[in-house]
This record gives structure tokens, C-alpha cells and sequence, in this order.
């Protein structure tokens, strides 16, 4: 059965969500563990908690999908923009023990013209520091479309990340359909291709949930802006083949597309038709 939810609101706490992924038909959600735009997270509730792990065990919800802020920056020159990176990842992980066996992903971050080098030091540098044995949450890295200074827009970059992290077992990729096709990979085209370069490059084990986007540029635009499924430059067709592909179709699928509940509605509607579909390319 296809895995699949999308980016739901947090205001309201844990149960509201897994309440919210049901009447839209989805079995799983992503979620933002603060403000995207940074700021402090909201007190843990345990009895939501606790409500939430029965509600969801009762209803097939699958792997959860915590996303940090976009203002975590763990390569920014500044070093006030670092420390915020490390407190909120730090923070974010602890409060991820309430949710044990899920995923938490995030932005590489931008290097701001120190280089790509650097970045990826300063980024290994802030996961050694964080990552413990005791964490039960898997750390996933974004793909990038590229753009400006961003990290991660090549897969060679998030392999090295990944190589220079010590507790690299707690660690995993979460490949963004629209991210990667600004970044340039065809996976409109070329599917087959793509996740075997990414299987050579970071290897296929290591691929943990994919963001379903369409987007509203062409192939290797590095700009990174979603569309909704069918509306942009990727297609139903292209994204309905990601779902069904067999090195995916066991992997949780979040969509990120600019959209309401009604529109995620008819989004997971639509690709659990075309999963129940042929499995080839």
C-alpha cells in the first residue's frame, strides 16, 4: 500500500495532525517542528502524545516526517546563525524521542560564499556534535535544487556530508522530486538513470522518504519553486512513475505542493490510483 501524506500544520499538536492525514486519506504527514521561519517550538504535550501513538497505531500511520525550520543554516558565515542551527537541531532531536522510529530532515544550508568545501565541513562539524548512539530518529539530508550557494544540489555533496559524519547510521537522504529536476537530474526522462547515479553516488540503502513536488521551472533552472502535481514542468505522468518505481514505491512520499487540504486530497487520491497501477517504468 502506498505511503503517502503531506506537510500539515503542528499548531494543534500531534493527535490533530494524525486526525487531519486520515480524513484526507493519507497514512502519513510531514510536519514542521517550529516556525519555518525559526523561533522557539512549542512545549511537547504528553498526553497528546500518548493519544497520538494509539490514534496512530489504530489507523496505519506510517513513518512521520519532522522538518526543521528553513532559518537552520548549520554553514552560514555567521556564527550566530550556526549556534541557532545547533540549538533548534539539538532541541528538535530531543523532542523526536516522544516519536521514536521517525524521520527528521533538513536543509543542508548555504555556504554564502565561503565555498562548497567549507560548507560541507561546517555542516558534518554541527551533525558530529549533536548525534548521539541514543537517538531513535533518523537524520535525513534534503536534496537541493542549487541554487545561489545552497549545499546539496549534487549528490557528491550530501555523499561527502554523509562520509564525514561519524554516526553516519543515524543518518539518511530524503530526495525532493522538484529539487532534483531544478538541480538538473532528469527524472522526467531518464528515471533509471537518475536513482543509478544516486545508488553509484550515495547508494540507494540510504534513501529514506521522497518530497513529491511538481515544479514550476524547467529542467536544471536551479530555483526551486513547487507546483501542484500536473501543473508543472515534471507532470502527473513523471511523478506517477516515482511512485510506482520499483527502488521507491516502498518508501514514504510527502507532498509539499502549494495546496489546501482539498487539494492534498485530491493529490494522494490521485497517485494512490496510479500506484495501484503497473510498477514499471
Amino acid at each position: 500500500m502506498l505511503t503517502i501524506g503531506c506537510h500539515l500544520s503542528s499548531s494543534k499538536g500531534y493527535l490533530s495532525m494524525g486526525k487531519t492525514a486520515v480524513s484526507i486519506g493519507a497514512n502519513t504527514f510531514q510536519f514542521f517542528t517550529r516556525n519555518p521561519r525559526g523561533g522557539n517550538a512549542k512545549a511537547i504535550d504528553p498526553q497528546d502524545i500518548d493519544a497520538y501513538l494509539a490514534y496512530a497505531k489504530e489507523h496505519g500511520i506510517g513513518c512521520i516526517l519532522a522538518h526543521a525550520p528553513y532559518t537552520l543554516n548549520a554553514c552560514s558565515g555567521d556564527a550566530a546563525v550556526r549556534d541557532f542551527a545547533y540549538r533548534a537541531m539539538k532541541e528538535d532531536l530531543e523532542r523526536m524521542e516522544y516519536t521514536p522510529g521517525n524521520c527528521y530532515n533538513f536543509h543542508p544550508g548555504s555556504h554564502v560564499g565561503q565555498g562548497i568545501e567549507t560548507g560541507i565541513s561546517l555542516i558534518s562539524r554541527l551533525l558530529n556534535s549533536i548525534l548521539t548512539p541514543e537517538h531513535h530518529t533518523t537524520v535525513l539530508l534534503e536534496t537541493m535544487a542549487g541554487k545561489g550557494s545552497e549545499v546539496g544540489g549534487r549528490f557528491e555533496e550530501l555523499r561527502e556530508i554523509l562520509d564525514r559524519t561519524e554516526l553516519s547510521d543515524h543518518m539518511g537522504v530524503c530526495l525532493d522530486t522538484c529539487h532534483v529536476w531544478d538541480g538538473g537530474y532528469d527524472i522526467v526522462n531518464h528515471p533509471d538513470e537518475v536513482l543509478t547515479e544516486f545508488d553509484r553516488v550515495i547508494g540507494l540503502d540510504r534513501l529514506k522518504a521522497v518530497h513529491l513536488n511538481d515544479s514550476k521551472n524547467p529542467l536544471g533552472a536551479r530555483k526551486d519553486r513547487h507546483a501542484k502535481i500536473g501543473e508543472g514542468c515534471i507532470g502527473t505522468e513523471a511523478l506517477a512513475r516515482v511512485v510506482t518505481h520499483p527502488a521507491l514505491r516502498d518508501l514514504p512520499f510527502y507532498l509539499e505542493t502549494p495546496n489546501e487540504l482539498d487539494g492534498y486530497a485530491r493529490e494522494i487520491a490521485l497517485m494512490r490510483e496510479r500506484a495501484d497501477g503497473p510498477a514499471s517504468l
